[in-house]
């Protein structure tokens, strides 16, 4: 059964076209998706992600559990409210999630993980928790709002209340904080996007999130479908799970290596296939591509290089760029020419790092 949001009614109050995501009815526009891109990457707009998990963990073996399940290493966050974006690996290193944890206190820290992987995520989870002691508590009655773009900061900040603002006005990137509405609501407020662009994410009760969505609606914040967000992150350089990874890709071949801490005496879920694959040399690897013909790059597309076939990860139109652009996963080594199979037609494509987009402007 398409499970639905609290805000789902006031999606469909603002004539949002509703689509089925990963289960959940979600809004994918409000009538034009390159003008929500627009608005967000030009002025502020604001997402319902309250389909997203929130997991929260309590014990006092709640670190030494987290070197043990995350790639990346959690004694990076040395104080309270930081947080870190990582990979959640099998044995075989493949990628069963990407995810953020916050450090909320020395035995509580807080997972947001994807809205698809929900149930796989939370049996793995409290499978890997039960020996370490951690207490295992999923978060269903919290709602979350994320408000982006280069004016999200001054649209949120007169919503929260006078006591907390200049708390939440400098958190720095990758930190949260918990701070008190301006109208009383129970707030945890982060700052750790997926646009590419400034802004915050905030967790809250359900029972407080419409009168806080309306309460930014009336500051002028407009409502942004998942389509915009998609074509957003990928300007930005971000993964999707289930599109750019899944359990048969290794960070290494996604682009995460930068996730991944090899630190000496930490023996995490993945870590000995990792350097297995590191040792014998990564197979493929993740690269940008801009289309230089006409066209759109999708999903699934073959990619022909000198050094093999490749196929297209996410692939977009980019309404920034005013050009088709991707995500593609190639064989590793010298690339050569590299074109893309579409419709039966290799057009020209060009390898570039990404992100494709930076604080609004092209960098590619």
């Amino acid at each position: 059964m398409t499970q639905q949001t609290v805000l789902n009614a006031s999606h469909r109050a603002a004539g949002a076209r509703m689509v089925d995501f990963g289960g959940w009815d979600m809004p994918i526009h409000y009538g034009s998706q390159v003008e929500e891109h627009h608005q967000v990457r030009r002025d502020v707009g604001m997402f319902d992600v309250s389909h997203m998990t929130v997991i929260d963990l309590h014990g006092d073996n709640v670190r030494p559990f987290l070197r043990h399940l995350l790639a990346n290493n959690v004694d990076k966050l040395k104080t309270q409210g930081k947080a870190i974006y990582s990979c959640m690996l099998n044995e075989r290193g493949g990628v069963i999630d990407d995810l953020i944890a916050y450090r909320l206190g020395d035995d509580f820290f807080r997972l947001v993980t994807n809205a698809s992987t929900r149930d796989k995520d939370l049996a793995w989870i409290r499978q890997q928790a039960a020996p370490f002691d951690v207490t295992v508590t999923e978060r269903p009655e919290l709602a979350l709002i994320a408000v982006q773009g280069p004016n999200a900061r001054s649209a949120v900040l007169p919503l929260i209340a006078a006591t907390d603002r200049e708390r939440v006005e400098t958190l720095a990137r990758f930190s949260a904080a918990d701070a008190q509405g301006a109208n009383g609501e129970a707030l945890f407020v982060a700052r750790t996007g997926y646009t590419g662009e400034d802004g915050f994410e905030i967790v809250l009760p359900q029972d407080q999130a419409v009168a806080f969505w309306n309460h930014l609606v009336e500051a002028g914040v407009k409502p942004i479908g998942l389509g915009a967000r998609d074509t957003l992150r990928l300007e930005a350089g971000m993964n999707l799970y289930g599109q750019d990874m899944d359990e048969n890709v290794t960070p290494f071949e996604a682009g995460l290596a930068w996730t991944v801490t090899l630190d000496e005496g930490r023996d995490f879920i993945g870590r000995a296939a990792l350097e297995s694959q590191k040792a014998a040399g990564v197979p493929r690897r993740m690269v940008g591509l801009v289309l230089e013909d006409k066209g759109i790059l999708r999903h699934g597309q073959r990619v022909a290089t000198a050094a093999g076939d490749g196929e297209i990860l996410s692939g977009t139109f980019s309404p920034t760029l005013a050009k088709s652009i991707a995500f593609a996963r190639i064989p590793s080594g010298d690339a050569g020419e590299v074109n893309v199979d579409i419709r039966g037609k290799l057009l020209p494509a060009r390898i570039v790092k990404y992100p494709f987009v930076r604080d609004g402007k092209a960098v590619e």
